[in-house]
C-alpha cells in the first residue's frame, strides 16, 4: 500500500466511513447549485455542511437497529455545476443515470431544490415512478421572476415533461391560487402540515402508502423547509407553522418499502444558523439510509 493511501484521506467524506465506489450499495453526489433561488441565497454551501455535520453525529438508529457505518456506502463528491440551469440538470442527469444502470442508489445532497429534476431525468421511464415530495411549498407555478425552469416551477416541469406516474406532496402550508388550480386540474395530492398534525406522522405514512399501491418505483424528495424554521432555521424560503423533526422522521421511515430507488435532502443554506439545520438534514439522511438498508436486508 502506498504511503498516501495509508495516511492521506478526504476529511470531508459524508458520514467518515467510505467504500470503494465499485463496492458500495449507495453513492452520495452533492450539487452545490442555487442559481435560481429567489429569496435567500446559499444553498450551494449545503453539501459540504451536511458532510460536515454527519461527521459528528452518532450513526446507530434505533428506529431501524442499523448503523451506517456498516452501510457499503461511496461519497463521490459534488457535481460540476454551471450557472446554466438546464446545462447543470444535464450533467447531473448523466450520472444519476449512471449509478442507478449499475445497480447503486443515488443519495443526492443539494443545493436547491430544481436539482430534483435533473436526478429524475436520470430514469429513462417515470410512467411508473412515483414522487414524494417533503416541502412546505408546491412548486407548481408555471413561471416566476420570468423564469420557467426555477425552484419555484420544477415540480410543475417534472409532471409535464419527465410524467411520473404520480406526484404526492407532504408538509404543505405555502401556496397561491395558482398552484392550487393546477395541483386540482393535474391530479397532484397533497397532505398539509396542518393535516398531518391533526392524523399522526403514523396515519399519514399509511394514507401515502395506500396512494402508492400502484406504483413500481418511489423517489423520495426532502426540501428542509418542510420543518419549521424553529426546527431548520438555515433554509432558502423558511415558513412558520411547518413539522417537527420527529414527526416528519415517522412519515419517512413509515413510507419507505423495497420499491424507494433514491432520494435527496435539499435547500440547507448554512450561512443563516450555527449548524442546526444542517446536522438535521445529516440525521434524515442517516435514518433514510439506516431503515432502506434494514428492509433491503430481510
Amino acid at each position: 500500500m502506498a504511503y498516501r493511501e495509508l495516511f492521506v484521506s478526504q476529511p470531508n467524506v459524508f458520514s467518515g466511513f467510505q467504500k470503494a465506489f465499485e463496492e458500495a450499495d449507495y453513492i452520495v453526489l452533492g450539487v452545490p447549485f442555487d442559481v435560481t433561488s429567489t429569496f435567500r441565497t446559499g444553498a450551494r454551501f449545503g453539501p459540504n455542511a451536511i458532510r460536515m455535520a454527519s461527521l459528528n453525529i452518532e450513526t446507530y438508529s434505533f428506529r431501524s437497529g442499523v448503523d451506517v457505518e456498516d452501510l457499503r456506502l461511496h461519497d463521490l463528491g459534488d457535481l460540476h455545476v454551471s450557472t446554466d440551469t438546464e446545462q447543470t440538470l444535464e450533467r447531473l442527469a448523466k450520472v444519476a443515470k449512471e449509478i442507478w444502470e449499475l445497480g447503486k442508489m443515488p443519495v443526492v445532497i443539494g443545493g436547491e431544490h430544481t436539482i430534483t429534476m435533473g436526478v429524475l431525468k436520470g430514469l429513462s421511464d417515470l410512467s411508473r415512478t412515483a414522487i414524494v415530495s417533503f416541502d412546505a411549498h408546491l412548486d407548481l407555478r408555471d413561471e416566476f421572476m420570468g423564469f420557467r425552469l426555477s425552484h419555484t416551477t420544477f415540480m410543475r416541469r417534472i409532471n409535464e415533461e419527465l410524467k411520473p406516474a404520480a406526484i404526492l406532496e407532504v408538509g404543505t402550508r405555502a401556496v397561491c391560487k395558482e398552484e392550487l388550480d393546477y395541483a386540482k386540474k393535474a391530479g397532484i395530492e397533497f397532505f398539509t402540515a396542518h393535516q398531518i398534525r391533526r392524523m399522526s406522522g403514523e396515519k399519514t405514512a399509511n394514507q401515502l402508502l395506500k396512494k402508492l399501491e400502484k406504483c413500481k418505483n418511489v423517489y423520495l424528495s426532502i426540501d428542509m423547509d418542510v420543518l419549521d424554521p424553529a426546527y431548520a432555521p438555515a433554509v432558502q424560503n423558511p415558513e412558520p407553522d411547518g413539522l417537527d423533526i420527529a414527526t416528519l422522521l415517522d412519515i419517512l421511515c413509515g413510507v419507505c418499502d423495497k420499491r424507494v430507488m433514491g432520494f435527496d435532502v435539499v435547500e440547507v443554506a448554512p450561512n443563516y444558523d450555527f449548524g442546526v439545520t444542517a446536522v438535521q438534514a445529516a440525521k434524515i439522511i442517516f435514518e433514510l439510509l439506516s431503515i432502506i438498508e434494514n428492509l433491503r436486508q430481510r
